[in-house]
C-alpha cells in the first residue's frame, strides 16, 4: 500500500517510528529520513541518510522525527498538501 502510493508520487507522511514502514516497503534508499533514534540504524542500514531535524519533505515523503516536532511536522504535511 505505501510502496504504491509512493510510486504514485502520492504524499506519503512518516514520523517516529513509521519510518520503519517505508523501510519495509524498500524507499528509503538514498533517502534523507528522520524519525526516533530508536529506527536510525534500521533506516540507515536500509540505505537511508539519517538528519537530525524536527521535519521536512524529501521527494513525496514528509518526513518528521518525534511527538515533540508535530507542529513542525504538520506545517511540513500542509505545505506539502498544499502545493500544486
Amino acid at each position: 500500500l505505501v510502496r504504491g502510493m509512493y510510486e504514485q508520487g502520492k504524499v506519503v507522511g512518516s514520523i517516529c517510528h513509521a519510518g520503519w514502514v517505508l523501510a519495509s516497503a524498500g524507499i528509503v534508499r538514498g533517502m534523507r529520513v528522520t524519525g526516533s533514534m530508536g529506527i536510525r540504524d534500521d533506516l540507515v542500514n536500509a540505505g537511508a541518510t539519517w538528519v537530525d531535524e524536527p521535519a521536512f519533505r524529501e521527494g513525496n515523503v514528509v518526513w518528521g522525527r518525534v511527538v515533540a516536532d508535530i507542529p513542525a511536522y504538520c506545517r511540513e504535511l500542509v505545505a506539502t498538501l498544499s502545493s500544486p
